[in-house]
């Protein structure tokens, strides 16, 4: 019997991974460069039975362990249970419950007078440090989303790129009278929850969340992942059914069931870095345009998602959707008109 692991876990996985790797490497590094102090003029050198193997062999295995344990703590618990808490909190959080760690296990090999204390303290303040940029790189990952921060730091995107993407532009329906009705704090709350709510089927369908604009969400994929098994246009209803199954906790905190309404175009797009004090990877190209037009025709013709021919083309929908040629539309803004069509699920949801 097999088990399948969503996404977000799996990405998670991931970041253990490169944890346990990194933390092994450091491991490696602390040994060499103890073996270099060692070797000083102001060194008393290494003691009786030092060996450097030896030495290399053991900061990988505290690494591995300390990786296995410390970064399993990181990633699956601090990182989610505290998502929400200020980046400077969990740091202090963290840092401080390591130190102390390290201090207490410091004083008791002191008091009873086993190994080297005073190594272990250097080492133990060390690996704190570690543990402390560690939380700080996940953080800045998940800040600018999974994937994106490896492409900065490697300058993927540099040198301006042209890609084929597809992308939603995901609105939240009656986002007015909502926050009429709730209060700018209130409807901040609102939003806060359905974006982190929404987060998973996003992910299980391939897409990236590329910008939150107020009520907002723009969606992208690359294009092979968008277009297999209509994952584009399934995020939308899986989206919409997964608040469905929440709904008792939005009646509950705000008296309503959150609904979107999308619009989902594709094409040729480029892509690269812009800014310095805040760098970030943007799109730019009329898909983005029209894909916005789009959206905003679904209040015209009062469907809940409107996705352009070119695209529907391109995709499998016989069988799980029934379409609806809404006709040549021009688009404000556009001189040439464009073919749009209306996409629902065969078995709809009920939302009553």
């Amino acid at each position: 019997m097999s088990v399948k692991i969503n996404r977000r876990t799996r990405q998670k996985f991931q970041q253990l991974l490169i944890i346990v790797l990194a933390w092994i490497l450091i491991g490696a590094v602390i040994a060499l460069f103890e073996d270099l102090i060692l070797h000083t003029h102001n060194s008393l050198g290494p003691a009786p039975g030092y060996s450097l193997k030896a030495s290399i062999l053991l900061n990988m295995f505290i690494g591995l362990f300390g990786a296995l344990i410390g970064g399993s703590f990181l990633v699956f618990f601090v990182n989610v249970k505290y998502n929400d808490k200020p980046y400077g909190y969990t740091l202090l959080i963290i840092a401080g419950i390591f130190t102390v760690i390290v201090l207490s296990i410091n004083e008791i090999l002191s008091l009873l007078s086993l190994g080297d204390s005073h190594r272990f303290l250097k080492n133990g303040l060390v690996w704190a440090m570690v543990v402390s940029i560690t939380q700080l790189l996940l953080q800045v990952n998940s800040k600018f989303g999974q994937g994106v921060f490896w492409d900065i730091i490697r300058g993927k995107y540099n040198t301006p790129k042209e890609e084929s993407r597809i992308f939603m532009f995901l609105d939240l329906n009656s986002s007015t009278t909502i926050a009429e009705k709730l209060g700018d704090k209130k409807y901040h709350e609102l939003l806060k929850d359905i974006f982190i709510d929404i987060t998973n089927p996003i992910l299980e369908n391939r897409g990236e969340i590329y910008q939150y604009v107020g009520d907002e969400v723009v969606i992208v994929w690359r294009y092979g992942e968008g277009l297999k098994n209509n994952k584009c246009i399934n995020c939308f209803f899986d989206i919409k059914s997964h608040l469905f199954s929440l709904k008792e906790k939005y009646n509950l905190k705000y008296a309503l069931l959150p609904s979107f309404k999308a619009g989902i175009h594709c094409g040729r797009v480029i892509a690269g870095e812009v800014g310095i004090i805040k760098r970030d990877i943007t799109y730019s190209g009329d898909v983005l345009n029209t894909t916005s037009r789009i959206q905003n025709m679904c209040k015209t013709f009062n469907q809940e998602m409107i996705v352009s021919k070119t695209l529907v083309e391109e995709l499998q929908l016989v069988g799980n959707y029934t379409t609806e040629m809404l006709g040549a539309i021009k688009l404000r803004g556009k001189e040439k008109e464009m073919q749009l069509v209306a996409v629902k699920p065969n078995i709809e949801l009920s939302i009553n």
